[in-house]
């Protein structure tokens, strides 16, 4: 299935405003029948053009889910398909990324992050995926309650959800236990937070494209009591503001994310400009819906949910918040901080 921003640009600007949210039931049964198939969902990903949704209304944007609808991150958060996002490089992303549509330099800088460069790439992979899962482990053995993110303009502090798991994106499971790497490049580990603990201030420190369209640069977020309550960025601002308002869910953090310094993402010292690219460069919240498989017992009740501090959102918006100048700190039930990432270095052993 091809997905043409040209095309939902042309439903923005034109479509009754009443129309913007449907979900047509085609895409709804082709989501029921990779479930019931058990089959494998395969993004690839990449905006050649991230300009043409800019001139288009933010709360016409910020109402049209498709194609990442509720029902599609209910299914991937499930474990319910084999899911993989890979960046698909062509000239016309080459220009967005690089500033000139240099194919083979494209190729060049991802080669490295996808372990294509290695003399077996499986085995690179195997590899890199085990070096992911100490640090899960560690993490795990810890029994952190909150991370705290502070310098560079940021001092944010996370509860975490009780009970839930640390993970690698590329040490998941699908629910009937096939194992799936599902995004490449992988360098982060993450977990789910407890949506009500949220409180601080946080710098974004990469510019990020808003799954559905539309460029922030510069964004700065305070949250209370688990709440986005202010946002501010030098561009792109209203649109943020716009998809936070989507619905109940959609101004609280669903996802949080550590990538230290040895990405091999990070170490381009590049900003891509694309959400698959950068969160893997630094460490990442997400606002928006949180991942079921993250939290075994999770109670399918969404009242009951709730109740835990599990989130759930029509929306999933990744914003990379890491760097040198932010460390990582975990908290532990006693209030002891315990230092994770030191100047970009992991430090939790």
């Amino acid at each position: 299935m091809y997905w043409d921003q040209h095309v939902k640009r042309s439903r923005l600007a034109r479509a009754p405003a009443d129309s913007l949210g449907f979900v047509p039931d085609w895409w709804e049964a082709m989501l029921a029948e990779c479930v019931k198939r058990r089959s494998a969902l395969i993004v690839v990903w990449g905006d050649p053009n991230r300009t043409v949704l800019d001139d288009v209304d933010p709360e016409r944007v910020a109402t049209d889910h498709m194609p990442f609808t509720l029902s599609f991150w209910a299914a991937v958060g499930r474990g319910d398909i084999s899911w993989a996002f890979i960046p698909g490089p062509c000239p016309g992303l080459a220009q967005a990324m690089l500033g000139e549509p240099d194919l083979e330099r494209l190729w060049k800088l991802l080669t490295p992050m996808l372990r294509l460069d290695a003399e077996d790439p499986g085995r690179a992979w195997g590899e890199h995926i085990a070096r992911l899962q100490q640090r899960v482990d560690t993490l795990e053995r810890e029994h952190f309650i909150a991370l705290c993110f502070r310098g560079g303009g940021t001092d944010l502090t996370v509860g975490l959800l009780q009970g839930a798991r640390w993970m690698s994106v590329g040490g998941m499971r699908t629910s009937w236990g096939t194992p799936m790497v599902v995004n490449l490049p992988s360098e982060e580990v993450f977990t789910t937070p407890d949506y009500r603990r949220t409180d601080g201030v946080v710098r974004v420190t990469r510019p990020i494209n808003l799954i559905g369209g539309g460029r922030v640069e510069d964004l700065v977020i305070r949250f209370e009591r688990g709440r986005v309550v202010q946002v501010d960025a030098a561009r792109g601002a209203e649109r943020v503001r716009a998809q936070m308002a989507v619905d109940q869910g959609a101004a609280r953090l669903g996802e949080l994310a550590l990538v230290d310094g040895s990405s091999p993402v990070g170490q381009t010292g590049m900003v891509f400009g694309d959400i698959l690219i950068d969160e893997n460069a630094t460490s990442h919240i997400a606002w928006g819906n949180a991942y079921a498989f993250t939290a075994p017992g999770l109670p399918d009740d969404e009242q009951a949910q709730d109740e835990l501090g599990f989130n759930r959102s029509a929306v999933h918006q990744d914003a990379m918040i890491g760097g040198p100048d932010v460390d990582v700190f975990g908290v532990d039930s006693n209030g002891k901080e315990t230092p994770v990432i030191l100047g970009d270095t992991w430090t939790l052993t």
